[in-house]
C-alpha cells in the first residue's frame, strides 16, 4: 500500500468534509437543533461553506426543528447539493496499512515522589476495525499488584481506581494469558491478519511492560513490539505536536474528552474517537516505533 501522502486531498476538500462531520456531529448530538453549536462551533468554517450548506438546509440550519428524520433529510439534501463527494469520503475513507488497531492505555501503581517498580493495574484494549474505524471487541482486566500491593492514595486519586478494585484480580503473568486467549479469539493472531497496537506515548509499550515483565522474568509477546504512537501521528496530520496528549489533540480536533482522565479504559476510547476523526480526514496511520 503506498505511504500516505499530506496532498493526497486539496485543503477545500479537507475543508469540506471536515465542515460536514461538524455537521453530522452536531445533529447527532444536539436532537437536530443547530442554535448553540453553531454559535460555538461554526466560526472555524469558512463563510462560503456556511452560506452554501445554509442555502440547503435553510432555516433548520439555526433552529429546532423537532423532527426525528430530519437529520438524514439533512444529509440527503448536502449530498444533493454538491456535497456528494465529501458525504462519501466520511464513510469510504482511505484504506488503513492494518486490518485492525489495538489501542491500549495502561494504568500503573504511583505516588510522589515515584515509587519503583511501577506495577500495571489497568489493562484495557480496543479491538478497532481499520476498514470502519468502529470499536469492534473490548479487553478490559484489572491487576493485583505485588511489589507494593497498597494503592497510594495519589495513585487512587489520579486514576480513580480503588483498593478493592485491584485486591484478589489475577496477576500480570494471568493477565498477559488472557490477553493471548483473546486475541487468538479475536482472530488477531492470524498471520493474514494485520494488526498493530495504539498508544498516547511510546511509555506504555517501550517502557512499562518490558520493564515489568522483566522485573517478573517474564517474557514479552512479539505483538507488543511494534506500536504507534498517537501523539506522532496526531503531529504529522496536524503539523503541532500535542504537549498535553489527550486533552490537546481532542481540543485540536474539536472532539469531547470522553470519561475520565487517566481511566485506562476512559483514554482508550478517546484514543479510538482521536484516530476515527483523524482517518476520516484522510490520515493513514503507520508504526511509529523502531524495531527492538
Amino acid at each position: 500500500m503506498e505511504a500516505w501522502s499530506p496532498n493526497v486531498y486539496s485543503q477545500d476538500f479537507l475543508q469540506e468534509r471536515s465542515f460536514l462531520m461538524w455537521v453530522k456531529s452536531v445533529l447527532d448530538a444536539s436532537g437536530c437543533s443547530m442554535l448553540a453549536p453553531l454559535q460555538t462551533g461554526a466560526a472555524r468554517f469558512s463563510s462560503y461553506l456556511l452560506s452554501r450548506a445554509r442555502k440547503v438546509l435553510g432555516s433548520h440550519l439555526f433552529s429546532p426543528c423537532g423532527v426525528p428524520e430530519f437529520c438524514s433529510i439533512s444529509t440527503r439534501k448536502l449530498a444533493a447539493h454538491g456535497f456528494g463527494a465529501s458525504m462519501a469520503a466520511m464513510v469510504s475513507f482511505p484504506p488503513q496499512r492494518y486490518h485492525y488497531f489495538l489501542v491500549l492505555d495502561f494504568e500503573a501503581t504511583c505516588d510522589k515522589p515515584q515509587i519503583h517498580p511501577q506495577e500495571i493495574i489497568e489493562f484495557p484494549i480496543l479491538k478497532l476495525n481499520g476498514r470502519t474505524m468502529e470499536i469492534e471487541s473490548t479487553f478490559h482486566m484489572y491487576v493485583q499488584p505485588v511489589v507494593h500491593p497498597q494503592l497510594t492514595p495519589f495513585c487512587t486519586e489520579l486514576t480513580g481506581i480503588i483498593q478493592a478494585m485491584v485486591d484478589g484480580q489475577p496477576s500480570l503473568q494471568q493477565v498477559l494469558e488472557r490477553v493471548d486467549e483473546w486475541m487468538a479469539k479475536e482472530g488477531l493472531l492470524d498471520p493474514n491478519v494485520k494488526s498493530i497496537f495504539v498508544t498516547c506515548g511510546d511509555w506504555d509499550l517501550k517502557v512499562m511492560l518490558p520493564g515489568q515483565c522483566q522485573y517478573l522474568g517474564l517474557p514479552v509477546a512479539d505483538y507488543f513490539k511494534q506500536w504507534i504512537n498517537l501523539k506522532k501521528a496526531y503531529s504529522f496530520a496536524m503539523g503541532c505536536w500535542p504537549k498535553n496528549g489527550l486533552l490537546d489533540m481532542n481540543k485540536g480536533l474539536s472532539l469531547q474528552h470522553i470519561g475520565r482522565p487517566h481511566s485506562g479504559i476512559d483514554d482508550c476510547k478517546n484514543i479510538a474517537n482521536i484516530m476515527k476523526t483523524l482517518a476520516y480526514r484522510g490520515f493513514i496511520f503507520k508504526q511509529t516505533s523502531k524495531p527492538f
